[in-house]
């Protein structure tokens, strides 16, 4: 990141920037990510221009080496930022390509502000929290706030940010400090806080209860910010009664309290906000009048409306190593819905833990084993997901074969992709030991090896990381029939291991088709040895495809991701279901 600050013009820009900052307080996933992302959607609706930023208090400096199972999945952005999944939300709402600066984090800050001051920067001061941290917090903010991300030139009208954790956490202190800081320099037209809180409903009495929520904004006024708006969740809608109390007690205007209540769908909530004028308390808190119209969300209405109108499913058995947390696939989950979506179906996800699959369950516990194929062989559809390690490749495996065998459709996405690499060398050219060099380094059958330029040592920020270019060695090959027939596209890649360009002749004349390369594939021959394939497609099969990007972190709710539409296209086909394509083509090239 530019040091921040540093730029005066930024700064002009900054100052031109109103902030609306999304808290959360009782409990953590009460849907802050969402509710700042539906903020932003229907601000945008009013023609103002929207970014955001998300704080994360974690020490790490990125999200890239967090196991899924604790933070759910690494969201990887253009510039090769390994985020916190609450940008991709962002990015899918409000269709814009953010950068890794707008995900902040404690680790970002201590390691910027200790840099500092072993440049000297601080002339020789005590370097403390108040004022070091908080400043660096601020400068950052205001800095990030200024860059469009929405392809042009002026910074945007209002930037949403999140703070993660809950009120009160140690660790968030800081950042609640310098957030403080902020809201009093820029002034009370300049700045907006939603705390969104939580209005339980025990079981015993069945009354909606506020005291957690007055407690919550209680300890947030008493850190030196009072928020302009609640946000409550809820089962269901509030009573009337509710309102008045929680407005009573937490000095919050009754038209100020929003509640946000269990919906069919996320889209509906945008529309939920809409509703109750979410857009008129913060476009009169900001002074953005002039600015700023009704919200049109009639495109947005439709596509909430017609998801729940949906009457036929497709059944997708995701194959995966994370499957007890689904958070751990969320962009694969939005991807494989902006796709079933697109053909008028509605997604039905098997989740099926890859181990499970696996001929040693069968002995160890063969009622799950027994269920996992069952689930497999009764879906239309296998899409195996990226992933590190391991632990269930075997069942991937099998779940390769089965696809291939039965021409089931089928869809391997970066580890996916290895797989059926692995697969075909193994159970098709006779190698029975070929592998990656990630699970058995040993073995004389590397089929997929490590990259040369990647690191061993360091594991944070050392893979191949953002967008890159893939380019079609035939336009007529499925892939890019999906696409829309274009010589290359732009994808996100995440991922340290490739398919070893030395089997490649023999899984071609296996009928394993390498179609799409980077950019080193693009040279005259004869091809260096470093070129890198990124695309496989099955002859002889409806739909076997393998692609070494990643598509998900691309998908748009109005925009659904080629290899992801092809899939379900060929999954609706494969179990004789109508579908219909509403996008026309299936995708463009970006």
């Amino acid at each position: 990141m530019a040091e921040p600050g540093e730029d005066a013009a930024a700064a002009a820009a900054a100052a031109s920037t109103k902030y609306v900052l999304i808290t959360g307080g009782v409990v953590s996933g009460l849907g802050k990510g969402v509710t700042a992302s539906s903020v932003g959607v229907v601000l945008k609706a009013c023609g103002l221009r929207v970014t955001c930023i998300k704080i994360d208090p974690y020490l790490n400096t990125d999200a890239g080496t967090m196991s899924p199972f604790e933070h759910g999945e690494v969201f990887v952005l253009d510039d090769g930022g390994e985020v916190d999944l609450d940008l991709g939300n962002y990015e899918r709402f409000l269709d814009v390509t953010l950068t890794r600066d707008n995900n902040i984090t404690t680790g970002k800050i201590y390691q910027s502000v200790i840099e500092k001051e072993r440049k000297g920067d601080y002339l020789g001061k005590t370097v403390q929290v108040v004022p070091h941290v908080t400043d660096e917090i601020k400068q950052w903010i205001q800095s990030v706030s200024s860059v469009p991300v929405d392809g042009q030139t002026r910074p945007a009208d209002v930037c949403v940010i999140e703070l993660g954790g809950t009120v009160g956490d140690i660790e968030s202190m800081p950042f609640i400090e310098a957030l403080r800081q902020l809201s009093f320099s820029l002034g009370k037209d300049n700045f907006c806080l939603i705390h969104v809180s939580l209005v339980p409903v025990l079981g015993v009495v069945g009354e909606q209860k506020t005291k957690p929520t007055q407690h919550s904004v209680r300890e947030l006024r008493a850190l030196g910010l009072t928020p302009d708006l609640l946000a409550c969740r809820s089962a269901q809608p509030l009573i009337g009664s509710v309102k008045e109390k929680l407005s009573q007690f937490c000095h919050v205007p009754v038209e100020n309290i929003l509640n946000i209540h269990d919906v069919p769908n996320l889209w509906h909530v945008p529309l939920i906000l809409r509703n109750q004028k979410v857009h008129e308390a913060i476009i009169k808190q900001l002074n953005l009048g002039r600015s700023a119209g009704p919200p049109e969300l009639r495109d947005w209405t439709q596509m909430a409306e017609s998801y729940d109108d949906l009457k036929n499913s497709v059944k997708i058995a995701l194959v995966g190593k994370y499957t007890n947390l689904t958070d751990s696939y969320l962009s694969v989950v939005k991807a494989l819905l902006h796709a079933s979506v697109a053909c008028s179906l509605k997604p039905s996800i098997q989740w099926i833990a890859a181990s499970d699959l696996e001929d040693a369950t069968a002995t160890s516990a063969p009622d799950a084993h027994a269920k996992a194929w069952e689930t497999l062989k009764g879906s239309s559809c296998i899409l195996i997901p990226g992933g590190f390690g391991d632990r269930g490749i075997s069942g991937m495996i099998l779940a390769a074969k089965y696809a291939r065998e039965n021409k089931v459709p089928y869809l391997g996405i970066c580890l996916g992709m290895q797989i059926s690499v692995i697969e075909m060398s193994r159970n098709v050219l006779g190698l029975k030991d070929a592998d990656s060099e990630e699970f058995n380094s040993e073995t004389p059958f590397r089929v997929v090896m490590y990259m040369p330029e990647v690191s061993k040592t360091h594991m944070g920020n050392t893979m191949r990381l953002g967008c890159r270019r893939t380019f079609f060695r035939r336009t007529d090959c499925l892939t890019s029939k999906l696409y829309g027939s274009p010589e290359h596209v732009d994808e996100r890649h995440r991922h340290r291991y490739e398919v070893n360009p030395s089997f490649v002749a023999m899984l071609e004349n296996a009928g394993l088709h390498f179609v799409g390369c980077d950019e080193s594939g693009k040279r005259m021959e004869p091809e260096p040895a470093s070129t890198y394939e990124q695309v496989v497609e099955l002859q002889d099969h409806p739909f076997y495809i393998g692609v070494q990007f990643h598509p998900e972190f691309k998908s748009r709710p109005r925009r659904p991701s080629p290899p992801f539409t092809g899939l379900i296209l060929a999954a609706a086909e494969y179990m004789g279901t109508p579908a219909n394509n509403s996008n026309g083509h299936v995708g463009t090239s970006e």
